[in-house]
């Protein structure tokens, strides 16, 4: 992913087929963070009904960002075929939100993995699919904070 304009209001990146592909099927793993491990307090009691509520709450925002990641790979406007790969415009104002959504992929995978503070030990056909969501998530976000700092790209191109 590699930031070829920028202006004002939008950014311009490049992406090659695979990358797309990546970022296709991490999107599929949204949402990763399981529903429960969202707790109104660590140390005190809770009631039920209202750690319910958070639930049924937080459930209900990721059904919406689920609608508009599907929305946000299926938008032609958004994506441009190119003769080595494809062109993504987004607004500036949206990277925070597709940062949220990668965010919650490598943070999902991390808990399935057990939150491990270590390096895994082993990998196995369980923990495989877990790691490299967590990992291609990451590189994502890495890319586009990375690409978010870059000085001086060139002006963003009209599709």
């Amino acid at each position: 992913m590699k930031l070829i304009g920028k202006d004002k209001d939008s950014l311009l990146f490049h992406l090659g087929r695979r990358e797309r592909s990546l970022l296709e099927q991490l999107f599929q793993l949204f949402p990763a963070v399981p529903s429960g491990h969202q707790c109104l307090s660590r140390g005190g009691k809770v009631e039920p009904i209202n750690q319910q509520l958070l639930e049924e709450s937080l459930a209900e925002h990721s059904a919406e960002v689920q609608k508009q990641v599907t929305a946000f790979m299926q938008d032609p406007l958004r994506w441009s075929e190119r003769q080595h790969g494809w062109q993504l415009r987004l607004k500036t104002s949206e990277v925070e939100s597709l940062l949220q959504v990668l965010n919650d992929i490598r943070v999902g995978s991390w808990l399935r993995l057990g939150a491990p503070e270590e390096s895994l030990k082993s990998i196995d056909e369980k923990s495989a699919p877990h790691l490299w969501a967590m990992e291609i998530a990451g590189s994502f976000e890495l890319a586009l904070l990375h690409n978010m700092q870059a000085s001086d790209p060139p002006p963003a191109q009209p599709l």
